[in-house]
């Protein structure tokens, strides 16, 4: 099981330069507005990657009872998962859902 560190901060994206505030239930991992996320954990939390490259979203899968969200990183090519957010913007979700690759 992997290690997971609880960090749940205040941001500003990186990609839509809106500002981020805590998610107060698990640690915020990506912006609700655009759906973004930054390279910087190995496991969750710990901020020890130094890649620091821009996840950018590429699709969704279904997870339980709700999704996570596929990034591939923009620097180093690697594919990550996050599991969406409540707040998450739900039009953002259903576009990459419909894309086509």
């Amino acid at each position: 099981m992997k290690k997971f560190t609880m960090k749940d901060e205040n941001f500003v994206c990186e990609n839509c330069k809106r500002n981020v505030t805590k998610l107060n239930y698990t640690a915020r991992d990506h912006c609700p507005y655009c759906l973004y996320s930054k390279h910087v954990d190995i496991n969750p939390g710990d901020r020890l990657n130094t890649c620091m490259g821009m996840l950018v979203p590429i699709d969704i899968e279904k997870f339980k009872d709700t999704y996570k969200i596929i990034y591939k990183c923009e620097k180093c090519g690697m594919i990550h998962k996050n599991i969406a957010a409540n707040d998450d913007n739900m039009n953002k979700i259903i576009e990459l859902s419909m894309k086509e690759f």
